[in-house]
């Protein structure tokens, strides 16, 4: 069973109004298979994703991040400390171990995942798995001050010039407690919500896939009754894009540069290990808010 280090993430879930047809549409899209026991996806037999019938019509069709915690009891008090709120207090999930939901400062829902008799992903970083989180917020400093405080991360600033951004570009890539905070350790991000976009818009969370073609992956959204919500742009990291399933949950797809582009820098995917998973991502992508998307 693998063993991730605290506060990263170790599993993604997707509560749909619609099962079967959310299934039918990441089958395709990402080649998954179902475990219909688990409410698991599986990728080439391996556990990737949940995917459940949506119980309470209020919430959000939408993509949720877990972290890991050896208790999620104590992470829930430090999420109050630090200026958060549980949406939903830890609870006993059998086998799966304990579940929570807390927001953050700026109000972005993150999970809390307290292992049971397994521990999430059995892959990441490969097409059609998790490679990446981004956290999107209007107060960026007390959010980063509440996932130092509660998780122990560590940041680095982005550097403007090298992402191919204009002075004065807010991007933080975090690392785990006792990593050396940069890329090679990165697991995800934190983007700033900007006035150009509509005042509605909540802090959230976006969850990233890897995918073999982007172009590609964006034909068959639109095919399968998805969307584009911001299309295919090259990064220093690869060409990603942002979508909508069939049901409106929203995601965000990363393929990475081939071995031969000049902008690879020779970095192989993070693997996860039979002892320990940091979830460590290759490289964070450019914030995919640097600029109004164009169906907004």
């Amino acid at each position: 069973m693998a063993v991730y280090t605290e506060g990263t993430p170790c599993w993604v879930d997707a509560q749909l109004p619609d099962l079967e047809a959310g299934k039918r549409f990441y089958g395709e899209l990402f080649g998954w298979t179902f475990d219909d026991d688990r409410d698991e996806a599986l990728l080439d037999g391996r556990r990737v994703a949940g995917l459940l019938p949506k119980r309470d019509g209020r919430m959000p069709t939408t993509w949720t991040v877990y972290l890991a915690t050896g208790d999620a009891g104590t992470v829930a008090a430090r999420v109050k400390a630090a200026g958060g709120q549980m949406v939903m207090e830890p609870y006993p999930v059998g086998p799966f171990g304990v579940l929570a939901l807390a927001a953050d400062p700026g109000g972005a829902v993150i999970g809390l995942r307290q292992a049971g008799d397994d521990d999430g992903f059995e892959v990441v970083n490969e097409p059609g798995s998790f490679c990446w989180m981004e956290v999107y917020t209007r107060r960026p400093g007390p959010v980063d001050t509440f996932y130092a405080s509660v998780f122990g991360w560590l940041g680095r600033q982005a550097d403007p010039a090298e992402e191919g951004k204009e002075p004065g570009f807010d991007y933080r890539v975090w690392s785990p407690p006792g990593s050396r905070a940069g890329d090679d350790s990165a697991f995800g991000g934190r983007a700033v919500i900007t006035d150009a976009f509509p005042a509605e818009m909540p802090g959230h969370v976006l969850v990233y896939f890897a995918v073999r073609d982007c172009d590609e992956a964006c034909a068959t959204t639109v095919r399968l009754g998805g969307r584009v919500a911001e299309p295919p742009a090259d990064t220093p990291y690869g060409r990603i894009a942002v979508l909508h399933d069939n049901q409106g949950a929203r995601f965000a797809v990363l393929a990475e540069p081939a071995p031969a582009d000049p902008l690879a820098v020779g970095r192989e995917p993070a693997a996860l290990s039979t002892d320990t998973a940091p979830l460590a991502a290759p490289a964070p992508p450019a914030s995919t808010l640097s600029e109004p998307p164009a169906d907004r």
